[in-house]
């Protein structure tokens, strides 16, 4: 469930030299991971045990310990389910949910798991796919070093196993579907990413300790839930006073031109197809072109927001607004900006053009947008 589109595509040829450095820098640091990798190595799991402290059971609110590889409740003694090396803290929501569709979506993303990996993905094709857009290497180049972030919602784990190829900050990242979660571990396993490791929650009752990350990210995840704003609020308990949370949503205006395509679709069927440029490629790959299809044009349940609803968001839990993608007062996105550098909020009529132009543009990236807040 993690956002179809956290690497913005970037075609400008003033991009193309600064990824010439970054490309350098990648090679640098993986041959640094390499001679690391000589030396005895923890096994798969060990970062989450190193912060088991951190971990609370959902319902009950016990502490977790580790345990001979594992991981036990400190009170009652009871094991955490473990499927495949992955650790289930998950917990349904209450009966008195409004309107939970959390099993819909649940049962959707196990059948089909997204983004999904192309056969050939490695760490090295990982990373350029992800240094080729913006937001995912400004991500990696700006958080603080030591930094302990938690991605809710990671879906097949993209984003957590790029920002967990580096040593300078620690990702935990948890998603619902146990068939995402397999393909991130299994990524991460096979290609010996130390630094994140993957859990089985509800979005709705983290099983972390209050104030204990550093940043959040919850990337186009809330809007596929019974309660966008229940959701944020929930996840931004778990983030420190001072600390930035990131999230993604698809936009009411930027939005609409995904489902019309929708509805052509359904209407017309693949002859259509081309509307999506994504589409074009399903005979060289079948399996990330149907995953992409099925996210964005089969989906049971997704809702819009807009930039100023988020706002009030911020407002009402004590978050200060600090930047957002596409920028909320109209002017251009830099590639080489500081994503965590505060920029106005705009006015509401450059928030509604801006908005405007993400409908006028075609709705590029399905018409997701990202905001930035800091915890006060």
């Amino acid at each position: 469930m993690i956002a179809p589109n956290l690497v913005r595509n970037v075609a400008d040829e003033g991009v193309i030299g600064h990824e010439k450095i970054k490309d350098f820098a990648l090679q640098v640091e993986n041959a640094a991971l390499a001679v690391a990798m000589r030396e005895p190595r923890p096994q798969a799991g060990a970062l989450l045990e190193e912060l088991a402290a951190l971990l609370r059971d959902p319902v009950s609110g016990e502490r977790v310990l580790a345990h001979e590889g594992g991981f036990v409740l400190a009170d009652s003694g009871r094991a955490v389910p473990m499927t495949d090396g992955i650790p289930s803290l998950f917990a349904p929501n209450d009966a008195s949910f409004q309107g939970d569709v959390t099993e819909l979506v649940k049962s959707f993303y196990e059948e089909t798991p997204f983004p999904n990996y192309d056969g050939f993905d490695s760490r090295t094709s990982l990373s350029n796919k992800a240094r080729r857009g913006v937001f995912a290497a400004l991500l990696d180049e700006q958080l603080p070093e030591g930094s302990l972030v938690l991605e809710a919602g990671c879906g097949t784990g993209q984003l957590s196993n790029f920002l967990g190829m580096s040593w300078r900050r620690r990702v935990i990242a948890g998603d619902m579907c146990l068939n995402s979660l397999r393909l991130a571990k299994g990524f991460a396993d096979q290609h010996e990413i130390r630094n994140v490791a993957f859990l089985q929650f509800n979005l709705f009752r983290p099983p972390f300790q209050d104030n204990s990350f550093d940043l959040v990210i919850s990337n186009g995840v809330l809007h596929h839930t019974g309660d966008c704003e229940g959701g944020f609020r929930s996840i931004l308990a778990k983030l420190k006073p001072g600390g930035h949370i990131i999230i993604g949503l698809y936009n009411s205006q930027g939005r609409l031109p995904t489902l019309w395509k929708r509805a052509l679709f359904r209407a017309l069927g693949p002859k259509l197809y081309f509307l999506d440029p994504r589409l074009r490629d399903w005979g060289s790959q079948p399996e990330r072109v149907k995953a992409w299809f099925m996210d964005q044009y089969r989906h049971p349940h997704e809702t819009k927001h807009s930039m100023d609803e988020v706002l009030g968001w911020f407002e009402r839990y004590g978050v200060d607004f600090v930047n957002g993608i596409p920028h909320l007062d109209g002017s251009n996105f830099s590639t080489n900006e500081g994503l965590f550098a505060k920029r106005s909020a705009g006015s509401k009529l450059s928030r509604f053009m801006t908005e405007f132009n993400m409908l006028a543009s075609g709705g590029a990236d399905g018409g997701l947008f990202i905001m930035i807040g800091r915890k006060r």
